[in-house]
């Protein structure tokens, strides 16, 4: 005889364990070492794709090994020894990444299923290695976030690109989400500005004004339709209306340029010269786009462009550290996180 059990009174034997989640950190990457040797493989790598140069043809081939790879190395070594990490033997992007993932995996780990790791899109520990081991811990569903709030193509998209490559050598490929760009995000606004007061407030002196280095881009990308400009100018004009300042107070430049093209403008290093020149002389330089200090950071703007200031007049300087893994950082890093995990946890 069969008997009817309703449903509402139903129960499972037992409750089947939730499939685990990767979330992978994904920043741009470093050398392995502070010398030529180690500079130089990271550069081929970098400079070998066609999302950072767009014209990978026989010229640029010959440039980039004939020249480029010949002298850069050494004199890139140097600045990276100003800012290495000598206790861990590796550059603060590596350390802070870590970092960051350590402490999102702490703020998750009420959820056991779902496993923290990171990675860099150039160098090591490498997106291969990191899918890899997320794979291995047995997780049947990835997101990956990339470390970038304002979306370019040099950036966001080759971070796609090569997450999409170590799938398609997969058989049995779990299940991928992508974080898009959060340069408006209420949450990654709210941490600059807090970032920017703490700052300021800890200064022995008031800035004139504030400058906000974005790292550059050649123009001719952003005429091809990438929108990377437009989004760094969303980011300043949002923490402009929540610190209350406006486009003489919070200036916007851009940073990095390479070779002979002409790139997005206002110029990071010309604007200080400028500065000085017309008779400013304190600023404080935030740079929004870094999710965490490194190179461009910690020895372009914060010595180089801090000299460029100070030997064209003027007198006091001072860089406004990223938001790395601090508690403004990390909030931003785990609501969006949070929020894209939406359905999986």
């Amino acid at each position: 005889m069969t008997s009817v059990v309703p449903i509402d009174s139903a129960k499972p034997a037992a409750q089947s364990a939730l499939p685990r989640v990767g979330v992978l950190l994904i920043n741009l990457g470093t050398p392995d070492t502070a010398d030529a040797p180690g500079v130089r493989v990271y550069l081929k790598e970098f400079l070998s794709d066609a999302r950072v140069i767009e014209d990978q043809g026989l010229v640029w081939k010959l440039v980039l090994n004939g020249i480029i790879l010949r002298s850069r190395p050494r004199t890139k070594a140097l600045d990276y020894r100003k800012i290495w990490n000598n206790e861990r033997d590796e550059s603060p992007l590596k350390t802070i990444t870590r970092s960051q993932a350590d402490k999102l995996a702490i703020a998750l780990s009420d959820r056991s299923h779902v496993v923290v790791d990171w990675a860099m899109r150039y160098g090591n520990p490498s997106i291969q290695a990191g899918i890899d081991a997320l794979i291995a811990k047995g997780c049947e569903r990835i997101l990956a976030v990339p470390l970038y709030p304002q979306y370019s193509a040099s950036t966001s998209a080759t971070v796609c690109d090569e997450v999409f490559r170590v799938l398609a050598r997969l058989r049995a490929q779990p299940t991928l989400r992508v974080t898009p760009p959060y340069y408006q995000d209420a949450a990654y606004i709210e941490a600059l500005a807090i970032s920017i007061q703490t700052h300021l407030a800890s200064l022995p002196f008031k800035p004139d004004l504030i400058v906000a280095s974005f790292h550059g881009m050649p123009k001719s990308y952003v005429d091809k339709g990438d929108p990377y400009q437009n989004h760094c100018i969303a980011t300043i004009e949002a923490l402009r209306r929540r610190l209350g300042m406006n486009e003489t107070t919070l200036l916007l430049t851009f940073q990095s340029r390479f070779g002979n093209d002409e790139w997005l403008q206002p110029y990071t290093d010309k604007t200080m010269e400028r500065l000085a020149k017309d008779g400013v002389r304190r600023i404080a330089v935030v740079t929004p786009g870094f999710a965490a200090d490194c190179l461009e950071t910690l020895e372009e703007i914060a010595q180089e462009n801090a000299e460029i200031f100070k030997h064209n007049g003027g007198e006091q300087f001072s860089a406004i550290p990223c938001l790395n893994d601090s508690e403004p950082g990390m909030d931003v890093i785990r609501s969006l996180v949070l929020r894209e995990l939406q359905g999986w946890i």
